[in-house]
């Protein structure tokens, strides 16, 4: 299955049906007066968000979603039938954005969650609505009210406890496969992922999501390579995982590379917790191998870990300190919405 992140569609909620003029006429009833019966009412259009999507690819092949009109209004009093809603159904994650791309409508981060988009228009009253003591024979009735017509666009940013970082062949995707069961390309010649891949870890039983995406380059703010355009998807995570691959001979300078391209591109992501890690230590020297590291750390001014996807050297010290962290966040984020749980020292999902 392709991914796809954004998508444009456009979107109509039923008109309601026009209310009927009619009259009664029955044998041996001279005097029937009216009996027109009120237009339907319209169908809406609904967002749903649904398990088992973790794409918007359905959105590339239809764009167009329009709910019925509402049928109208008979005589003898009745109603006419109320138009069928539509529903999108999209992943966990998905954020419903206005057609300007900037005005976010809803941020839809729960399965079973439910957003009318667009309601539809309510039904015309038939002539019965309009009888008065004056009026007793109305030859009038209203008109449907229209659908609400417009154009939306859906953003998808994927649901995740941690999001790796780093160069092309930095090594994220040799760690996501070491670690879970997601299998992403991994080969033993240069290239970079082109759609991000989530992975469910596991360590001392305690399980979270790992979300691989694309390698940056620099410049990619400015659209350079793949750009910027999917480092949404780690903006929801707890904690950045920055994999430095230790076989290249400018370590500092790619990891200051990934952090100005977070900073670069704004918001919350260069302030989120981080954990550094020297990827690749397998081949290296021990005396070249701890030379990179202490240069590393002193940069990043932090605890530099050392692993190797591919050998699975250091990899559960790793995964220990991202479980530490998505704990602390996840206090931290409970604490900020009025939580009075304690703080513990082991966190459980």
């Amino acid at each position: 299955m392709k991914f796809l992140d954004l998508a444009k569609v456009y979107i109509r909620s039923g008109s309601g049906g026009n209310g009927c003029v009619s009259f009664r006429r029955e044998k041996f009833i001279e005097f029937g007066g009216p009996d027109g019966g009120d237009g339907g009412r319209g169908g809406d259009v609904v967002i749903e968000v649904v398990e088992g999507l973790n794409t918007l690819i359905d959105f590339r092949y239809q764009q167009h979603f329009f709910a019925k009109n509402g049928a109208p209004g008979s005589g003898n009093q009745r109603t006419g039938k109320s138009g069928d809603d539509i529903v999108l159904r999209v992943p966990v994650g998905t954020e419903v954005i206005d057609e300007d791309e900037e005005t976010v409508i809803a941020d839809l981060t729960e399965v079973g969650e439910r957003l009318v988009i667009a309601k539809g228009g309510n039904g015309g009253f038939g002539n019965l609505h309009f009888k008065t003591a004056t009026n007793q024979a109305p030859r009038r009735a209203n008109s449907g009210q229209e659908g609400v017509e417009r154009t939306l666009w859906l953003r998808l940013k994927l649901i995740a406890d941690v999001g790796l970082l780093g160069l092309p062949n930095a090594g994220k995707s040799t760690f996501l496969a070491a670690t879970s069961n997601a299998r992403p390309k991994i080969a033993d010649y240069p290239f970079t992922t082109l759609v991000p891949n989530l992975g469910v870890v596991g360590v001392d039983n305690v399980e979270f999501v790992v979300a691989d995406i694309p390698g940056l380059i620099e410049g990619a703010h400015d659209g350079r390579g793949l750009g910027d355009q999917f480092l949404g998807h780690v903006e929801r995570c707890s904690v950045l995982l920055h994999l430095v691959d230790g076989t290249s001979e400018t370590v500092v300078e790619d990891y200051r590379t990934i952090i100005h391209e977070l900073e670069a591109y704004g918001g919350v992501l260069a302030q989120k917790p981080r954990i550094t890690v020297l990827n690749k230590i397998d081949a290296l020297l021990d005396e070249e191998r701890e030379e990179k590291r202490e240069a590393l750390a002193k940069a990043c001014g932090e605890h530099v870990y050392e692993m190797s996807g591919v050998a699975k050297d250091g990899v559960t010290s790793v995964l220990r300190a991202l479980k530490a962290e998505i704990g602390a966040e996840r206090f931290r984020r409970k604490k900020a919405e009025g939580g009075d749980e304690e703080e513990s020292g082991t966190w459980q999902p």
